[in-house]
């Protein structure tokens, strides 16, 4: 007798049944302005009952669509087709509900967009986990949906939302704001490499060294973000005040700098970390053989013990970045910028939207960040073939 299991994803039966009773929550709120608690809509009530049609058939037959196991593409087909109806949904709804709403009004995503956006990217997820692509097929995947969205968002389909209102009043503001958020990400990861890969490359060749280093690591690690960053305040003002020409280059208590080397500080152990379990990696016969063909140690380290540990220093630089990427919001509270100062703006004012204008892009970024990094781990594993 042939089990339901089989040929029944239970994790598409559950995204079905969560999405499908998503749909009964309110899809959208309208307000008469931007800091006013909004009304919430239901999705048969957004626009034309042929409009708001074809949007629920869309969302709830790609739903259905992930509930069959056997076929991985068609429940990835599914989680674009419910994605679609979502956006079909909003580029419908948001105009139909300003239309007379008064010229302060403002719409914006409620929590069942909210929850279905959230089951459809599980589905696409849980799809993609099945079909196992490689990682040219998903970098071709991630170029494809970030190439649809910035279609989407050049073409102003989606203006009328409140995010995007935002966006349109503040746009120099937030491409500061992206650049400096870019800079602390980024730059704090390299400054971490830059010390954190030969610190590392010691604490491997070194236990004494490397007893005393990670736990001093470990205890930086375990310091609260929010600590961590009014920890630098006070140190970096006495910097400013005492150190001749501190102030002229930007160093001061509060600003880029303290957030810059607070999170120098939280990279430094995921990469020195990986970068001895790395080098720790490699097979004792690879070593054996290197040291065999008469392979000094600089030698052995640069052409077997680094090409085997790759991965797992990558690996570390990922955990870093997509971590700093997320830190770097909270530098907005001691005027690092970033995007964390629209988030904190949005708190003060109790602005929904204008916290989302900084907290979406964040968390695209991250997301891309991971991924990416993600790739290049999957490139550079070695396969049976490579391994010396």
């Amino acid at each position: 007798m042939t089990q339901p299991g089989r040929f029944v994803s239970a994790p598409g039966l559950l995204f079905a049944a969560l999405g499908l009773g998503a749909l009964l929550a309110p899809f959208m709120t309208i307000s008469a302005n931007r800091i006013v608690e909004g009304q919430g809509v239901k999705v048969w009530s957004l626009a034309g009952a042929g409009e708001t049609l074809v949007g629920i058939v869309a969302v709830t037959v790609g739903l259905a669509l992930g509930v069959p196991r056997v076929w991985p593409r068609l429940r990835l087909g599914g989680a674009i087709l419910g994605l679609a109806g979502l956006l079909w949904l909003l580029m419908q709804g948001a105009p139909a509900l300003l239309d007379g709403a008064g010229e302060y009004a403002r719409v914006s995503p409620a929590i069942g967009f909210w929850c279905l956006f959230t089951v459809l990217m599980l589905l696409m997820a849980d799809a993609l986990a099945d079909l196992t692509p490689g990682p040219f097929a998903r970098a071709g995947l991630l170029t494809a949906v970030l190439s649809a969205l910035a279609l989407v968002l050049w073409s102003g389909a989606l203006a009328d939302l409140s995010v995007l209102q935002e966006f349109a009043s503040r746009k120099n503001g937030f491409l500061d704001a992206a650049l400096r958020h870019l800079g602390l990400a980024f730059g704090s990861l390299a400054a971490a490499a830059v010390i954190g890969f030969p610190l590392g490359v010691l604490c491997h060749g070194r236990a004494d060294l490397r007893g005393m280093t990670l736990p001093v690591l470990s205890f930086l690690q375990t310091i609260p973000s929010l600590a961590m960053f009014g920890l630098m305040i006070p140190i970096f003002s006495w910097v400013g005040e005492t150190v001749p020409g501190a102030q002229a280059i930007g160093i001061a208590g509060i600003g880029f700098a303290p957030a810059f080397v607070a999170l120098v500080l939280y990279s430094l152990l995921p990469v020195v970390g990986n970068t001895v379990a790395g080098l720790a990696s490699a097979p004792p016969a690879a070593i054996e053989a290197a040291r065999g063909m008469g392979m000094t140690p600089g030698q052995r380290l640069v052409r077997v013990e680094l090409p085997l540990g790759l991965p797992i220093i990558l690996t570390g630089v990922r955990i870093v970045l997509v971590q700093n990427i997320g830190l770097a919001v909270i530098a907005g509270l001691i005027g690092g910028g970033g995007f964390g100062t629209f988030v904190f703006q949005g708190l003060n004012q109790t602005a929904t939207d204008l916290i989302l204008l900084g907290a979406l892009p964040t968390v695209v970024l991250a997301l891309v960040a991971a991924i990416v990094m993600d790739i290049l781990v999957d490139l550079v594993r070695p396969t049976p073939e490579t391994t010396p």
